[in-house]
């Protein structure tokens, strides 16, 4: 079934090709919502682990963010990158497939994710055995899941981000 559905994306994407340079084509709430959870996957890792590490270490708020949306960037792209040069992409071909593909739904979902964290009372300072800590990162991912879901349908819509990748499944 999932095979299928890579189909239908070559198809879409091709088509929204064809002399249309990807304007008018249409993407589905389920298409964004694959393409947001591949996004958060790699966001959430990177967010985790960066605010575990800032957390356990002691930073403060800001270098514990940096880090965490550096290993965001870097965990969303490698799993686009790993997943194209799998398909048989060269790397530098990859590099850019991966970079076309994510970079905005990336940094809108930690613009989001981090504005969230910041708005919760005590989330930032919260310890790695707090409720509060685990609670608020949950939340903050649901509600960069909901924002970026409609970016990710407006850029594949338009043969951009995640439809970029599709063509490699």
């Amino acid at each position: 079934m999932q095979h299928d559905a890579h189909a239908h994306h070559r198809t879409e994407r091709s088509g929204a090709h064809a002399g249309h340079e990807g304007h008018g084509a249409t993407a589905d709430w389920p298409t964004a919502a694959r393409a947001t959870l591949h996004c958060l996957t790699g966001c959430a890792i990177g967010e985790v682990l960066g605010m575990v590490i800032g957390t356990a270490l002691g930073w403060d708020t800001v270098p514990t963010m940096v880090l965490a949306i550096v290993l965001a960037f870097f965990f969303g792209y490698s799993l686009t990158l790993w997943a194209v040069v799998r398909a048989g992409l060269s790397l530098k071909a990859a590099i850019g497939v991966a970079l076309a593909a994510d970079t905005l739904s990336i940094a809108v979902m930690e613009l989001v994710d981090n504005g969230v964290l910041l708005l919760v009372p005590g989330a930032m300072d919260a310890h790695l055995s707090d409720g509060l800590f685990w609670g608020a990162l949950a939340f903050a991912f649901l509600v960069a899941f909901l924002v970026t879901t409609p970016v990710n349908k407006w850029m594949i819509g338009r043969g951009k981000g995640h439809a970029v990748v599709h063509q490699y499944h």
